[in-house]
């Protein structure tokens, strides 16, 4: 391997990783956990948020004054959905094409330059919110107007963003011109380079949006047109969680590589799924769409009924191969009694492979079965402003994404901030204390939903018009959002304890969470003589099929009852 000969000033030396035997860049060290620090303290901030919001929405407790309602789910919307995940996301760019490559960090300087415009608008949105001057919510429509700041704040955490992937295709070509790594770059650097491309076309389209509003908020332009601004804003607002999506699905295969040794069934096809997520994710902004009288129905229909099920069909393809990756790998170290004796000799103590997988059936089975479904225009017109949307996305971003995010991080601490965890005991419960809060949230959201509870509305109590049971789903999702919370609080306070009072590991290994242990002679139990080889994942996958069926035709009936047929 030759050595980066433009980056080899002291800023840019590295150290031996003493568990992986990688190589780790001490810049992108640094800039990796300044801004996982970061996100971390604006997750703590929009959990504090979400709890607020949930115990106002189940009206038993409806804790808020209805200013201060939106006012916080506006907070609670631009910390979960933009500040902790994009700052998370850069740390994850920067390991990325550091660490698998064995590369330098392209450039401190622009590190620097990313991470404090990033911090500095978030701090200045926060605080544009909090003092009353922005209850616009996350989409800010027009002509809902914010203080400039507020503007100006979101445009600074997209630039530095943009800044931050920059750097991080600068490192990916020093690195392919220097040759420190051999053959194609891993899958976790595709799948990250993926998410870097959706996040440019992402970030172009926050600055056609933001940068006239910032000017008409100063006075210095004439007021965008709304509908206009509504069109534009969602290749800003749903785009951003497609760069999640890639993002999170790199990390499924990382985690599972780490805590089982899989590799995936078939790298092509994993990577081409990649390229479709490219190439066709951001058509999934049309389901938001959908109700908008500014794009024509043949857009609608061209874009939701076809072109989107390529995007759902690279999620498909990764939701079938990282189980069936863990299952080869599984049998391949011996645990082949029956259909799925590999899931029962998993290492579920393993809190990063017990969040992935979580994530992962989160996402699937709740986030992917009703995101798709809600992709049809007929069903849409009918949902799209009630809380099932809010349902959707709360399965995908936060049981998906989020639960992603905080499995990784239970190797990113050790490996990174070279300290063990704290209450190890702990860490084995909280993946399934905040992923069973989600999904409860998620339920009692989608339920209350169906029965015509609206989204962002502070009181129903006034109409008059919902039983029982939709009450009783708004109280599922205040008792799961509790849960949810305490495992976010329960994740922080691990956390920040580690990096306080956590055993230094420099030196040794990090203390091992568990991971798959080979059973038997792996001569005799190879996959040649598994009569079970696969089946496990391919049943697995015949199951989520059956659900998508039932909920998809399901929903076609009760549109029947909602417009009868005369």
């Amino acid at each position: 391997m030759q050595t980066p000969t433009s980056l080899t000033d002291p800023g840019a030396a590295s150290r031996r990783c003493d568990t992986t035997g990688l190589s780790v860049c001490l810049t992108a060290q640094r800039f990796i956990k300044l801004n996982a620090v970061s996100a971390v303290v604006f997750l703590l901030l929009g959990g504090i948020a979400a709890i607020l919001l949930a115990l106002t929405r189940w009206q038993a407790v409806h804790l808020l004054p209805v200013d201060w309602f939106y006012r916080i789910l506006t907070f609670h919307g631009l910390n979960m959905l933009i500040f902790w995940i994009l700052l998370f996301e850069i740390a994850v760019l920067y390991f990325a094409c550091t660490v698998p490559l064995n590369a330098k960090l392209f450039s401190r300087k622009i590190a620097w330059v990313s991470f404090g415009m990033m911090l500095v608008g978030a701090i200045m949105v926060d605080y544009i919110i909090l003092m009353g001057k922005a209850d616009v919510l996350m989409t800010s429509y027009l002509p809902l107007l914010a203080h400039p700041l507020f503007y100006l704040g979101i445009i600074l955490v997209a630039v530095g963003t943009l800044i931050g992937v920059f750097n991080y295709f600068a490192t990916l070509y020093i690195a392919k011109r220097d040759n420190t790594y051999e053959g194609s770059v891993p899958l976790v650097t595709f799948g990250a380079t993926a998410a870097a491309i959706i996040a440019v076309i992402t970030l172009l389209h926050g600055a056609i949006v933001m940068i006239p509003t910032f000017t008409f908020s100063m006075g210095w332009t004439p007021e965008p047109d709304p509908m206009w601004y509504r069109i534009i804003w969602w290749g800003l607002g749903h785009q951003s969680q497609q760069v999640n999506v890639c993002a999170m699905v790199a990390i499924w295969y990382l985690v599972a590589y780490l805590t089982t040794g899989a590799k995936p069934v078939n790298e092509t096809v994993c990577r081409t799924a990649f390229l479709l997520y490219i190439l066709f994710i951001n058509i999934a902004s049309a389901h938001h769409l959908l109700v908008d009288p500014g794009v024509s129905a043949g857009w609608k229909i061209w874009n939701t009924s076809y072109a989107m099920y390529l995007a759902v069909l690279a999620s498909m393809i990764h939701g079938f191969t990282v189980p069936a990756s863990v299952e080869i790998a599984m049998r391949e170290k011996g645990h082949i009694k029956g259909l799925f004796g590999w899931v029962t000799s998993a290492p579920w103590r393993n809190p990063a492979f017990s969040g992935v997988t979580l994530s992962l059936l989160i996402f699937g089975f709740i986030g992917g079965i009703t995101g798709v479904t809600l992709g049809t225009q007929q069903i849409n017109i009918i949902a799209h402003n009630t809380l099932r949307i809010t349902g959707h996305f709360h399965a995908t971003v936060v049981g998906g994404t989020t639960l992603a995010f905080m499995a990784l991080t239970y190797y990113v601490i050790p490996l990174i901030f070279r300290r063990d965890f704290i209450c190890r005991g702990l860490a084995r419960v909280q993946p399934w204390m905040f992923g069973g809060g989600i999904l409860l949230v998620s339920i009692g959201m989608s339920f209350a939903g169906s029965m015509g509870v609206p989204r962002r509305s502070w009181d129903i109590e006034s109409a008059g018009i919902y039983g029982p049971a939709a009450h009783l789903m708004l109280g599922i999702m205040g008792i799961g959002a509790i849960l949810a919370v305490l495992g976010l609080l329960l994740f922080v306070l691990l956390c920040v304890g580690t990096l306080l009072f956590g055993e230094k590991t420099n030196g040794r290994p990090m203390a091992d969470w568990g991971v798959a242990q080979q059973q038997g002679n792996v001569q005799e139990t190879s996959l040649a003589h598994d009569h079970w080889a696969m089946k496990g994942t391919v049943v697995l996958t015949l199951v989520f099929l059956v659900c998508f069926a039932v909920y998809y035709f399901a929903n076609w009936k009760a549109l029947a009852d909602v417009w009868p047929v005369r």
